[in-house]
């Protein structure tokens, strides 16, 4: 089979892009808003930019039940900081909690059973039981589409890194095993870590000068 896009509705299409671009890493965003109320949330379309200065993105999607922004992004807009949280094996029934629609008043760390701690350079709490959290302030969102099904592309420097002792190996190495990381697949799809197997890549090429 084969798709033209444009012709498609918007379901079929975040279905065949959700079902194929896989598997995502979880960005378990924390924000909080300029009042002071925090907010817990997942997203998929997450994942690094790059390490000079050491930059990730995350992309809140305009909700197609009502055509509005999430909370997360309103948050990040007001304060410019958020927390990404790695979600893990033992926490999946706790992100997935935080994933259902609610109102900006409901506090997601209550509602999900987490703890909620102080991070050291950002207003936003982390999640104390995540085995790594990214202490971010934002650099730029990206607006791509309008209405319904449209994105934002949230880019932010990470400032600060928790990471637990049991998973950081020697030379800054993390041991991926021991973090148990989740990704998302589609609907209601999650994935563990399966086979791992390495690849030596080949030396470069390009000649100095």
């Amino acid at each position: 089979m084969e798709f033209k896009l444009a012709e498609l509705p918007l379901m079929a299409v975040k279905k065949l892009m959700t079902g194929t671009i896989v598997p995502r890493p979880i960005a378990w965003v924390s924000t909080i808003s300029a009042e002071g109320q925090p907010n817990l949330a997942p997203f998929s379309f997450f994942n690094a930019v790059c390490p000079q200065p050491p930059t990730l993105l995350f992309c809140p999607e305009v909700r197609i039940t009502d055509g509005e922004q999430k909370d997360t992004l309103y948050n990040v807009r007001e304060t410019g900081e958020f927390v990404v949280n790695v979600v893990t094996d033992e926490l999946v029934e706790a992100m997935n909690a935080t994933a259902t629609e609610l109102p900006p008043e409901v506090n997601e760390f209550e509602l999900a059973g987490v703890t909620a701690v102080p991070s050291v350079m950002v207003k936003p709490p982390r999640v104390a039981e995540s085995p790594v959290n990214f202490e971010c302030k934002l650099t730029q969102i990206v607006e791509v589409g309008e209405g319904k099904g449209a994105g934002s592309v949230v880019i932010g420097e990470i400032l600060y890194m928790h990471i637990r002792d049991d998973i950081l190996l020697p030379d800054h190495k993390i041991d991926v095993r021991a973090l148990k990381p989740v990704s998302k697949l589609a609907g209601p799809g999650y994935s563990r870590l399966g086979e791992i197997f390495d690849l030596q890549r080949g030396a470069s090429q390009i000649k100095l000068e």
